[in-house]
């Protein structure tokens, strides 16, 4: 094991498992819609979960992005929502919205997003992410697809980033404490 990981959280069989569970989840939602489905990644943690989750989608989709700040530098959190990177289509009105991210923390970032893309037009909005920390929750916020709710610990791995490294990894880890700059 790397000398900065200080355990595998989620490997990569079981991540293969999340991906399919939700992906047949939102075939089976979406299924029987009149309406275009487009998965909103939200840059750039979100990318490696899109990527493996649209794969496994069996009904037609879309796929678009968004890029929203709501991090300070290394792990702490600026409390507020900055949207770097817009969503601008003309037909919000006949797209059913599923926003796929990485991890939800405060759940500040995807509370915000699901009324900001509502109020923009969209006919629906629903909720995806591969992981959930519910412990961390200041809003009252829960995601319509979860893949596993982990405890309150530095991840890394999978999209998920510490200062921009570590993305690449195929599982999902728990970074030791002596590599985290507070």
């Amino acid at each position: 094991m790397n000398d900065f990981i200080q355990e595998i959280l989620i490997d990569e069989q079981e991540i293969d498992g999340i991906c399919s569970k939700i992906a047949a989840d939102i075939s089976r939602d979406y299924a029987n819609s009149q309406k275009k489905l487009l998965l909103l990644c939200i840059l750039k943690g979100s990318v490696v979960f899109m990527g493996e989750l649209m794969k496994k989608i069996t009904v037609p989709v879309e796929i678009d992005f968004m890029k929203v700040s709501s991090y300070g530098s290394g792990t702490s959190s600026a409390g507020k929502i900055n949207i770097l990177l817009d969503l601008h289509r003309g037909d919000l009105e006949d797209i059913d919205i599923v926003i796929v991210e990485d991890i939800i923390d405060s759940g500040r970032t995807l509370s915000h997003l699901t009324e900001y893309l509502k109020l923009k037009g969209a006919h629906s909005v629903r909720t995806c992410t591969l992981l959930d920390k519910p412990s961390r929750r200041e809003v009252n916020f829960n995601a319509d697809y979860v893949g596993k709710i982990i405890p309150d610990k530095f991840v890394i791995g999978f999209g998920l980033d510490y200062d921009e490294k570590y993305r690449a990894l195929p599982f999902v880890g728990v970074l030791r404490p002596e590599y985290v700059k507070n």
